[in-house]
């Protein structure tokens, strides 16, 4: 199994925060917080119209005050929980809303990109995560 020691964690998850930011529009909250992926996840589980497990997890812990930290409780609890690509698919399904959401760099706007990411995250579900959540 994967422990928080583990060198492989730490690459993998810096590597899924860069793909979920890189080419992010800036987006503000109503009160002027600057936007992150957080919000986007949130945002596109919420289409799902069924709350998500790690959503309403990560928003219970009230150590969590940024956008980034709340991401990155996200993306452990789903590694854990062998949820990481059907959480992030649900996100993905809907071009328009990835259109508000990124700019045209974006990976996650090319099929073949977004397919190739997906396939990757499918592969970890075979993987056992035992992180601290």
């Amino acid at each position: 199994p994967v422990t928080d020691g583990s060198r492989e964690l730490h690459s993998l998850c810096a590597q899924l925060e860069f793909l979920l930011q890189f080419d992010l529009k800036e987006k503000r909250s109503f009160f002027g917080q600057r936007k992150d992926y957080w919000d986007f996840l949130c945002h596109g589980l919420a289409r799902c119209r069924q709350e998500h497990e790690g959503i309403h997890f990560v928003t219970s812990l009230d150590k969590l005050k940024t956008p980034v930290g709340r991401g990155r409780a996200f993306l452990r609890y789903c590694l854990v929980h062998q949820q990481l690509a059907e959480s992030l698919q649900l996100c993905l399904l809907d071009p328009k809303s990835l259109c508000e959401w990124y700019y045209a760099r974006s990976p996650f706007l090319s099929p073949q990109h977004r397919a190739e990411i997906l396939g990757s995250l499918y592969e970890l579900d075979c993987v056992t995560f035992h992180l601290t959540l």
